[in-house]
């Protein structure tokens, strides 16, 4: 029986016009410290982001996730953050931030493959099944 993991995970919301604080789910980013890993999904629905604020940039919108996932992921290029290991890549994606991209609080899980886990989690909060 493969071994149970405690991870933790936030999800990823778009603030369009940040002064109204109102918001899209457009993805969950998950840390587990027993694999040292942080997993990210991202789903930009741009009906609903145009529903929310007519006139938004969606190419440029569409850069700053990939720039999120970038880091999450720690690849090349990604600046100093995504050179940070996992753990500090997350809490920096995580932090609070009046920016265009937020994160929900931190929430903790149980899995026993975080790639499913975050697989489930965007389901459940951005793409909705």
């Amino acid at each position: 029986m493969p071994a149970t993991l405690l991870y933790e995970y936030a999800v990823v919301r778009l603030v369009p016009r940040v002064e109204r604080e109102e918001f899209i789910n457009v993805g969950v980013v998950l840390y587990c410290r027993q694999k040292r890993a942080v997993e990210v999904r991202l789903h930009l629905d741009e009906a609903r982001l145009l529903a929310l604020a007519p006139g938004a940039d969606v190419v440029e919108i569409q850069s700053y996730l990939d720039a999120f996932s970038r880091i999450a992921r720690g690849e090349a290029g990604s600046g100093p953050i995504g050179a940070l290991d996992a753990a500090g890549r997350f809490r920096w994606l995580t932090a609070v931030r009046s920016t265009v991209v937020q994160t929900s609080r931190v929430h903790p899980g149980m899995c026993t493959d975080p790639g499913n886990a975050v697989e489930h989690l965007l389901e459940r909060f951005v793409t909705g099944s």
